[in-house]
């Protein structure tokens, strides 16, 4: 049995006072209980635990390290007294190789979210069931979570461990389909930038306290000391255990959205087509939107591409740090919430910059610091842990801003009465090329053999985000 697309239909127009936005009908004078917000925010704070502990500076940091590694190559290794010996360079084309593959993992994860994610999101929109649907993603991914405590640290489960971050990162991208979404039922016009603001900062600080607790009782502040639970290090069993905490961190910050936030209303359900018809719904409004507003289309383009690259800087920041500068589990973790840190502050005082001068101007400043910086690092490579705390923070420093401000700048040039759709388009088309910077990255591993040239295949994305978006005109105020 197939879908049948119904007879079109004409939306109703919005009665006044009243802003339409992604297809739901938002009055000015409305009011959003207080609970509502804060209980959308909290799926932010849980997600912390996917996005920061699992993907960025502790499980992925963990497949990559000498756990995975041949015992042969490791135990020739630490016999050979050269740092520049033999046996030392081929446990860092062991190191690259573990990344390599790590990399390409998510590059088809990063695929598979491109094909599906904007399909399926248009079929809950019509389906009324976000909650239902963001349930069950986010449910998937509190699995695979849980599911990571079985991957010893041994080389026979390097595989294991890949494939469920993998499956993971798939279902954490369409739950945040799902969880984006909802920001229109929990503000409105008025509140929205606030809203989403919060949201994202709720984010920031969930990481920061979980990769503390991390920290100090589970992986310790040196390498010898261990954490306040005294969890054994064999076969990395704290790192695993690391993983059950961040499944049922996850859970227990999902439930007060799913409990508190109601469900779209059947009026402001979209008109709902068949799997493959969504594809042709999804094409049609780009064209539309590039016949009415080029200048739009150039820059959700444009920002498909650095946002892709602003991610890759947070996902293997971890991996180089422990990788190619030598940091321990424990220093890791300190630079993580480090990087969260500055991430944060320098996210909030670029609004002032933002709202001064505007947000292309904070964007392009950005991306050229992130391009130096990530230079810098990689012909750093050499210089120990102090290069890349000094090149890893200045990175951090731009990411923030550069996201925050491509949001606002795209409020700015996007025609009156399309915000809805145009920003539905903005997660869409940031998932588009979403396996870029995990492919171009793996593949410099894969091609030069160490970790560090993956450096560039981010650089390249990044430079490439900021050419295409220097034609983008800023509409004046």
């Amino acid at each position: 049995m197939t879908d049948s697309a119904p007879p079109p239909t004409v939306p109703k127009p919005a009665p006044t006072g009243t802003v339409a936005v992604a297809g739901l009908d938002l009055q000015e004078g409305k009011k959003i209980p207080r609970g509502w917000v804060v209980a959308w925010a909290f799926w932010d704070w849980g997600g912390a635990a996917f996005n920061a502990v699992i993907t960025t500076f502790v499980f992925t940091v963990y497949l990559t390290s000498s756990y995975f590694v041949d015992p042969a190559i490791v135990a020739a290794r630490d016999a050979e007294s050269s740092p520049t010996g033999a046996a030392h360079r081929a446990f860092t084309a062991a190191g690259a190789s573990l990344t390599a593959s790590l990399g390409f993992g998510l590059a088809i994860a990063g695929i598979i979210v491109a094909l599906i994610a904007p399909v399926l999101g248009q079929r809950t929109d019509a389906s009324g069931r976000r909650k239902l649907w963001l349930a069950i993603n986010t449910g998937v991914v509190v699995v695979m979570t849980a599911l990571m405590f079985f991957v010893e640290g041994k080389p026979t489960f390097f595989l294991l461990g890949v494939g469920l971050v993998s499956v993971g990162t798939i279902f954490y991208e369409i739950a945040t389909v799902n969880y984006n979404a909802m920001l229109i039922q929990v503000s409105t016009p008025r509140t929205i930038g606030k809203v989403s603001g919060l949201g994202w900062g709720a984010g920031y600080l969930g990481g920061i306290v979980l990769l503390l607790f991390v920290l100090l009782g589970l992986v310790g502040l040196t390498a010898d000391s261990g954490g306040f639970l005294g969890v054994p290090h064999d076969d990395g069993l704290n790192i695993r255990i690391i993983a059950v905490i961040a499944a049922l961190w996850t859970l227990a910050f999902s439930l007060p959205i799913l409990f508190t936030v109601p469900e779209i209303s059947v009026e402001n359900r979209r008109v709902r087509v068949g799997f493959f018809q969504s594809y042709v719904v999804l094409f049609r409004d780009i064209a539309n939107l590039w016949r009415e507003s080029r200048n739009t289309v150039l820059f959700l383009i444009s920002s498909a591409l650095f946002r892709d690259g602003l991610v890759g800087v947070f996902t293997f920041g971890g991996i180089l740090a422990q990788g190619t500068f030598g940091f321990s589990s424990s220093q890791v973790i300190i630079f993580a919430v480090a990087a969260n840190v500055v991430a944060g502050l320098s996210t909030l005082i670029s609004g002032l910059f933002d709202d001064r001068f505007g947000a292309k101007p904070v964007i392009v400043v950005s991306l050229v610091g992130l391009i130096i910086a990530g230079l810098g690092v990689f012909f750093a490579h050499d210089l120990g842990s102090n290069a890349f705390w000094v090149g890893g923070l200045i990175l951090c420093l731009f990411v923030g801003p550069a996201q925050s401000a491509s949001r606002t700048f795209l409020a700015r040039v996007t025609p009156a009465g399309r915000e809805g759709e145009v920003f539905g388009l903005y997660a869409t088309t940031g998932r588009a090329v979403s396996f870029l910077a995990p492919l171009l990255f793996s593949t410099f591993v894969a091609v030069a053999g160490a970790q560090y040239w993956g450096i560039l295949g981010i650089v390249i994305v990044l430079f490439v985000g900021l050419v295409l978006l220097i034609p983008v005109k800023a509409r004046s105020n």
